[in-house]
């Protein structure tokens, strides 16, 4: 049996159902919910929590919440949206891409023990343990301080046996890098999912990632640098070849975002950009799959047997 962390406690990977791995309740800036929550609106944590009971009754029963601590991770408010609404939220422990001055003097040892604290105690004094790690590198690759990041994570899986999760960017290769980086400190390719995937149609470069024993989270639907119709070919041709039961679809979208100070406008914009929201890939990229002619069985099993693979390590 395989345990999950969810914010409300250990589960089995059995229960995860439809998850979507790369998604978050909410986006803004280390320590902005707990210090300025009204710059998210009106009731920003009745609202995240209405977004997720219409995520719910449609049919996702888990999603991993990717939102870091620079990213405006609060604990508390996850765990309360998820009591709310009953969707299964998986946490992570880690660090994105603002890195701010006083990293340059953290050693990796030093990261690496403030990730496993988190993983082994849980994080803010909570008790509540991530279920990932995350590390992030993007167009400018490994930079010497996302390095240190990236070490630390290798070292923090080694020592919890999280799986990790890896911000890429796609168009320039930079997942290789990174790898090679992971493989150094000892972490197995099959416990690593790289996101942002298809942000390229680059099928070579992907089935290499693939073909190393890698994940691949492809999400970021429906759109930005890549259509959703380029995103569901591309995942279409990777189902082709085989590679269905190590993808892990989802949307990188947040249930509510800072957006002051006109947020009502801010969500409608993005209510006409994407009017399913967490149910995008159900009810558009599943139809376009149908379509193309993949089996209805291969259909229903995105979502379900990639996600359940990567935290089993299968």
């Amino acid at each position: 049996m395989t345990t999950v962390n969810t914010v409300l406690g250990p589960i089995d990977s059995k229960e995860l159902g439809f998850t979507l791995m790369h998604e978050h309740v909410m986006v803004g800036f280390a320590g902005v919910y707990r210090d300025y929550p009204e710059l998210f609106g009106d009731r920003p944590l009745d609202r995240a929590v209405d977004v997720l009971k219409k995520c719910k009754e449609g049919g996702v029963d888990t999603i991993v919440d990717a939102t870091t601590t620079d990213l405006g991770r609060d604990i508390e408010m996850i765990a309360e949206a998820s009591r709310r609404s009953g969707v299964n939220i998986i946490a992570v422990s880690g660090w994105w891409l603002e890195i701010p001055r006083f990293f340059q003097a953290a050693s990796v040892e030093q990261l690496a023990d403030v990730f496993v604290r988190e993983v082994e105690e849980g994080i803010s004094g909570t008790g509540i343990k991530p279920g990932l790690l995350k590390s992030a590198s993007d167009y400018g690759g490994v930079t010497p301080q996302s390095e240190v990041v990236l070490r630390a994570i290798g070292r923090a899986h080694l020592r919890t046996g999280l799986p990790i999760m890896i911000h890429s960017y796609s168009p320039g290769q930079v997942g290789k890098q990174q790898l090679g980086i992971l493989q150094e400190e000892g972490v197995d390719p099959g416990r690593i999912k790289f996101d942002h995937s298809n942000d390229t149609t680059d099928l070579e470069y992907l089935t290499w990632l693939l073909e190393q024993g890698c994940f691949l989270g492809l999400d970021r639907y429906p759109g930005r640098l890549v259509s959703h119709r380029a995103r569901t070919n591309t995942m279409k041709a990777l189902i082709d070849t085989g590679w269905a039961d190590r993808l892990c679809p989802s949307h990188d979208l947040s249930a509510i975002n800072f957006i002051a100070p006109n947020w009502q406008q801010a969500e409608e914009e993005m209510k006409k950009y994407n009017p399913y929201g967490f149910l995008f890939i159900k009810e558009v990229v599943f139809a376009q799959l149908r379509d193309m002619g993949v089996d209805e069985d291969i259909i229903n099993g995105l979502c379900v047997k990639g996600p359940r693979n990567f935290f089993e390590g299968v």
